[in-house]
């Protein structure tokens, strides 16, 4: 990734050199004019229906340091209950769209993150846009709400049929091509700011180690830690363009732990300092892009295998005080097994106290709250430290929603999606076996997989003018199940064992996926993907970029 590969040589210079930048800045935002907002055009507000002005040039020029003032004039009104539900961003069950208004309301949240069980099965545009009102409406003045969702792409989707069908980073990665990647999230950025979101928990910032990676894998953009770093900055870039603020995560680094924290408490066998040179790159490109949060991961550390990062003091200040970074610090969700779940509260005050500035998904945001209140009032925390924690966040969300209106305003460089997504499905195929282009076909038939992959397939190839049924070339969607082509949806190394002498990886199963394997098999695409990983077995795929 040559653009990449440029940044990262000068990031890393400029770090040996002076250190980073803060989170909140860059130079490429610091040196743009912003326009007045007399000369800017009304707009509606995507949340609350209401006509907006947009005082940006463009939607990257947002600046948290330009809303801080604003930040202490509506912090320092706050009282002591309102300070505490400022750090919060809470989680509900179900899909009833009151209770995330009462909670916001009720215990005064900074947000909430919206999940997969808040939807229906299948959720619309307008049934997601409905219930982000609502919860926007909770507020009308003062602190803004955040309304945050886990939307990487792939495996991480949690807003299913109602949202862009997104790739995971992998296959972004695959493409090999910095402006496509930082277009295709800015276009990302959009879709969910249209629908209500103010925040993207993205981009996975870890480094994958391949097979033996239990939770990350496709969602990391790769195995080689300087590629990573290239590929979350462009990932940043599109998001701030887009309008939403991004995270980078699972600082210090998820990708190479063989335990999903999850379920338990993987532990690093690398301190932070021996990760400064690999795992940690790509969080710092990410600060150096003006990434506005960087999300603590459950992580235990060599000094510390029993505490996760997310309540260690020495893993916040390792994130400040290595990369320099001055932004918005939130925990990874409170409510995951590698975090004690007994404490009623006070897995939240010892997240803050150890250095986070939001406590994402507590078990129970109203028990938190009061957490935060009596912590404040015994001294276990300093309100100043929480005043200062809350000026950092609302600052934030000031800035994200100023973004947001020039978005909404048309003041951004817009893409079109579909023209974006097919462009990135068709660069990020990837061939594993075999040769780059395939002699093509008029007919396959299609063995192994789930149904709902082979008729997602079956669909994409007559789309494309295949004929689908019980001959012509066979084609598995599964290792184990013989055939002439073998086609991956998932991470590339699944497909190892395939006995097909021809196999290719579109890293997902979403439409423009599998429409960019259909124009592969019928001769009309050369795939062209370079591989992001390195893994037993990976020396098999040719070099097609």
């Amino acid at each position: 990734m040559l653009r990449s590969r440029l940044s990262l040589l000068a990031l890393t210079t400029t770090l040996a050199l002076a250190g980073c930048s803060g989170g909140a800045s860059t130079p490429e935002a610091d040196s743009k004019d912003t326009q007045s907002s007399s000369g800017a055009a009304a707009e509606s507000d995507p949340q609350s229906g209401a006509k907006t002005e947009s005082s940006l040039d463009d939607p990257a020029d947002a600046d948290p340091a330009d809303f801080k003032d604003e930040a202490a004039d509506i912090v320092g009104d706050f009282s002591d209950d309102e300070l505490a539900g400022s750090l919060i961003i809470g989680t509900w069950e179900g899909s009833d769209t009151q209770t995330p208004v009462d909670m916001v309301k009720q215990n005064h949240l900074g947000g909430v993150i919206v999940m997969g069980y808040n939807l229906s099965e299948n959720p619309t545009k307008d049934q997601v846009t409905d219930l982000t009102k609502k919860i926007s409406g909770a507020r009308t003045k003062g602190q803004p709400v955040s309304i945050g969702v886990d939307q990487e792409g792939g495996p991480v989707s949690r807003l299913s049929s109602a949202a862009l069908p997104f790739p995971p980073l992998m296959g972004l990665a695959a493409t090999d091509d910095s402006d496509l990647i930082t277009d295709a999230t800015t276009v990302q950025g959009q879709n969910l700011t249209d629908l209500g979101f103010t925040i993207d928990f993205a981009p996975d910032s870890d480094v994958t180690v391949g097979p033996k990676d239990k939770a990350i894998n496709v969602r990391s953009g790769g195995t080689d830690h300087e590629d990573v770093a290239g590929v979350v900055a462009d990932a940043v870039e599109g998001y701030r363009s887009g309008g939403v603020a991004s995270s980078a995560k699972h600082f210090p680094g998820h990708g190479r732990l063989g335990v999903d924290s999850h379920e338990s408490l993987p532990v690093s066998e690398k301190s932070i300092e021996e990760m400064e040179d690999s795992d940690l790159l790509p969080f710092k490109s990410a600060v150096k892009a003006g990434v506005p949060m960087v999300m603590m991961g459950h992580i235990g550390l060599p000094d510390a295998k029993t505490t996760p990062a997310t309540l260690n003091e020495k893993a916040y200040s390792a994130l400040r005080e290595t990369l320099d970074y001055d932004g918005v610090i939130t925990t990874d969700a409170l409510n995951m097994k590698a975090v004690p779940q007994n404490l009623n509260g006070g897995e939240t005050v010892k997240a803050l106290a150890a250095g986070a500035d939001i406590a994402l998904m507590p078990p129970d945001s109203g028990a938190a709250q009061k957490a935060i209140v009596k912590a404040m009032g015994d001294g276990t925390l300093e309100k100043k430290d929480v005043v200062e924690k809350s000026e950092r966040v609302v600052a934030t969300q000031l800035a994200t929603a100023e973004a947001q209106k020039s978005v909404q305003a048309g003041d951004s460089d817009a893409k079109d999606p579909k023209k974006v997504l097919t462009k990135v499905a068709d660069k990020s195929l990837t061939v594993l076996k075999g040769e780059c282009s395939f002699a093509g076909t008029d007919s396959i038939s299609i063995v192994g997989g789930s149904d709902k992959e082979k008729a997602a397939l079956k669909e994409a190839a007559e789309a494309e003018g295949l004929t689908v049924g019980s001959g012509g070339t066979s084609v598995s969607l599964s290792p184990s199940t013989s055939a002439e082509v073998a086609v991956g949806t998932a991470a590339p190394w699944t497909m190892r064992s395939t006995s097909a002498k021809s196999a290719v990886t579109a890293y997902d199963s979403n439409p423009y996926a599998l429409r960019a394997v259909a124009k592969w098999l019928k001769g009309d695409l050369e795939a062209s993907g370079e591989l992001p990983a390195e893994y037993d077995g990976s020396d098999r795929a040719p070099d097609c970029g």
